[in-house]
């Protein structure tokens, strides 16, 4: 951890970054960002982007990498395209997908949203080898994104981050299945702070949560309006590790935000949204891809133990 003009940085830059921009793709495309992002079991690193073709509707594309970092293999084709014949809630396209192994079923679960007539919603999809896939179809109804997976049953249930948009703002909630297609006993997990907050009015899940020992440690965005437009930065909370629906702390400050050229000037401008991350073999160092702009994808490295030691010395005093 280093400190950078008094405050703690608890994520690095890549030197390399971006690391995937338009221009790496195969076939055309407009931008490329938002990345799920996981391991496979030869240990290669996987990022599913999302791609924005230029009609401006988005599919999702997989990329591979022996490191993580470069020399990335990308599908020569879209890798999942919307299907709205079948299912018309994705009628404007497929984005920000967030990628849970799930043990028990020996599967990838994808959490992507579904953007159609109604607005977005949240789909599942299941896979093996990101080559072949069962979809659930919409499983939480619009206005609703920003969702993962636990990657593993709660009380017997699985259980589903997301952040519907309500009246009194967009907080993140926590819902419960039995079978990944019928939904319910809905909680509400974190709320949007309101007033001058950096993270007032609008929260949503960044990547899946983490298990720690200490409990789910959940990265999320905060969105903040100002004259220029909109700030997305991140911030950090941890939830209890059997009932992730209670909060056991929450930081005041964001901890990550839009600094680099590349984040500042985009399709999207001041915009980091990190959608996928890897866990190193030390089980500390971790890795976050998050797109930059809404334009590229970028990458960033954190230790785990230092931002839960953050988290610690700097609890909330407001809600």
């Amino acid at each position: 951890m280093t400190a950078s003009r008094g405050y703690q940085t608890l994520f690095h830059r890549h030197v390399k970054n971006p690391i995937l921009t338009a221009a790496d793709w195969p076939y055309p495309a407009h931008s490329v960002f938002n990345p799920g992002a996981t391991f496979l079991k030869d240990g290669t690193t996987l990022l599913l982007c999302r791609v924005e073709d230029r009609r401006g509707l988005s599919h999702l594309c997989a990329a591979r990498s022996v490191n993580g970092v470069d020399g990335w293999v990308i599908d020569p084709k879209p890798t999942l395209c919307a299907d709205p014949e079948n299912h018309p809630e994705e009628l404007w396209g497929i984005e920000d997908p967030r990628i849970t192994f799930v043990d028990e079923l020996g599967k990838f679960v994808i959490a992507y949203t579904a953007f159609g007539k109604a607005g977005p919603g949240v789909a599942l999809v299941l896979t093996q080898d990101f080559r072949t896939f069962e979809r659930c179809g919409l499983v939480m109804q619009p206005d609703d994104k920003d969702a993962a997976l636990l990657p593993r049953r709660i009380d017997g249930s699985f259980a589903l981050i997301h952040r519907p948009m309500t009246d009194s703002g967009a907080h993140v909630w926590m819902s419960l299945s039995p079978d990944l297609r019928n939904w319910g006993s809905h909680k509400l997990v974190l709320s949007a702070r309101k007033g001058g907050w950096w993270d007032a009015n609008k929260v949503g899940l960044s990547p899946p949560l983490i298990e720690t020992p200490e409990g789910w440690l959940m990265l999320y965005h905060g969105v903040r309006q100002n004259a220029a437009g909109c700030l997305y930065r991140l911030g950090v909370a941890l939830l209890a590790i059997d009932q992730p629906d209670h909060c056991l702390a929450r930081g005041d400050s964001w901890i990550f935000g839009p600094e680099a050229p590349y984040e500042q000037d985009g399709d999207v401008d001041n915009v980091t949204f990190p959608g996928g991350y890897t866990v190193a073999p030390d089980g500390d160092t971790l890795r976050i891809y998050y797109g930059a702009a809404d334009t590229s994808v970028a990458l960033a490295t954190g230790s785990i133990r230092e931002i839960l030691a953050w988290l610690r010395e700097h609890p909330s005093a407001a809600a």
